[in-house]
């Protein structure tokens, strides 16, 4: 097993007595507050807080690595907001720079992955005026009659918040019939920063903290399974992150209904903050690991690999992360529009067990809601790149 140095050994080479203090508690399964999360940020070290972190990472999950094997639909990069990080929407004026797909085109994609053992689409996208919740609706289905077994992920806040009050309907009358209409679960996209000093400054026109946070309470009630994000190394202090994660647990407190947290990092190309420098590896890494130890009551920590790139991704393993998304295919372009290391992102099933394997890490794949359908630990990856179908 490749792991980093207990959290313990690292509280005996720790002089400081407010880290000994916080890794003490850690150790004893004891929750942190958001001042010692602070703390965390401003005088931990990259080593002890990786130590800690991978530390919480194997309580939880052993040597498990998840992924999953699924596919992403973009209806569209046309959106009535104008958020000042992001690289990849064109407003409704400008829709002909931008794309639009109809309710065909994206059938079709999903019949182009008929045979294929995906297990989930992920639907997102821009919010486009005309593409209302009836639209939507119907969409979700006719992918349902078409593929019953296939998990729907679908719709940021953003884009639900936008349907809702355009139909006129409540936010647990929007989540029950979207949910009967055949949506699953849903991204954790659109949170951003909640602090209104961040969030009028990058994102002042789109839903809220509290509507974000409300609509995710709703799907939780129906039943449904959601992720929440973050988008950091930008604007905000480490006090807008502990904010951020501490709303997020304290709605976990009460529904229990996130699967994942998923830090996202701020890229700068082609924005209208592109003047602010992007984090360096080493604060992407005291990241994760801090997340891993506040957000103890979430089950996953995950790193996007399209964003990080594969070598960062696979360091990420290291400090608390447990989750590497999926295969992808090559379809999302919210990323790579800002600048990721992965322009093209698509992994073969065989390449991301290889990448996980590399590090030390047990390679599992799973469903939507973490249910376990195949660990390759032990599967000659020899054989694999021959398979056509984990290729």
């Amino acid at each position: 097993m490749n792991t980093m140095t207990s959290g313990s050994d690292f509280l005996l080479k720790t002089t400081d007595r407010d880290l000994q203090r916080i890794g003490e508690k850690i150790n004893a399964g004891e929750r942190i507050t958001p001042q010692e999360g602070i703390l965390l940020f401003e005088k931990g070290s990259l080593p002890f807080l990786g130590a800690l972190a991978n530390g919480v990472r194997e309580r939880l999950h052993g040597n498990k690595t998840y992924f999953n094997r699924n596919f992403h639909i973009e209806p569209t990069n046309v959106c009535v907001f104008t958020c000042n990080f992001c690289s990849y929407s064109r407003v409704y004026s400008h829709r002909d720079e931008g794309w639009e797909l109809t309710q065909q085109q994206m059938l079709d994609i999903v019949r182009s992955y008929d045979g294929k053992p995906v297990t989930e689409v992920h639907i997102v996208g821009g919010v486009h005026p005309k593409m209302n919740m009836e639209f939507f609706m119907e969409l979700l289905t006719k992918i349902k009659a078409h593929r019953p077994d296939l998990h729907i992920k679908g719709f940021t806040a953003v884009e639900l918040d936008y349907m809702f009050r355009k139909a006129k309907v409540s936010v647990e009358e929007g989540m029950r019939r979207m949910h009967a209409a055949g949506l699953d679960s849903m991204p954790g996209g659109g949170a951003e920063i909640f602090h209104p000093d961040v969030r009028n400054v990058i994102c002042a026109d789109k839903v809220d903290a509290d509507g974000w946070l409300a609509i995710h309470e709703a799907a939780h009630r129906e039943g449904m399974h959601t992720n929440a994000t973050m988008l950091y190394g930008h604007i905000e202090t480490y006090a807008h992150r502990i904010d951020h994660m501490n709303r997020l647990r304290e709605l976990q407190d009460r529904t229990r209904g996130f699967n994942t947290f998923i830090p996202l990092k701020f890229r700068n190309k082609d924005n209208d903050m592109s003047h602010v420098p992007e984090s360096p590896v080493v604060e992407d890494m005291k990241l994760y690991a801090v997340a891993r130890l506040y957000m103890d009551n979430f089950p996953h920590l995950k790193a996007y690999w399209p964003m990080l790139g594969r070598q960062n991704a696979q360091l990420s393993l290291a400090f608390g992360v447990n989750d590497l998304d999926g295969t992808i295919d090559d379809t999302t372009k919210i990323y790579s529009m800002a600048g990721s290391e992965e322009q093209t992102p698509s992994l073969s099933t065989a390449q991301l067990v290889s990448l996980i394997r590399q590090v030390g890490r047990e390679p599992v794949e799973r469903d939507t809601l973490y249910h376990e359908i195949r660990n390759y630990k032990d599967d000659d990856l020899d054989q694999m790149m021959q398979d056509p179908s984990l290729n």
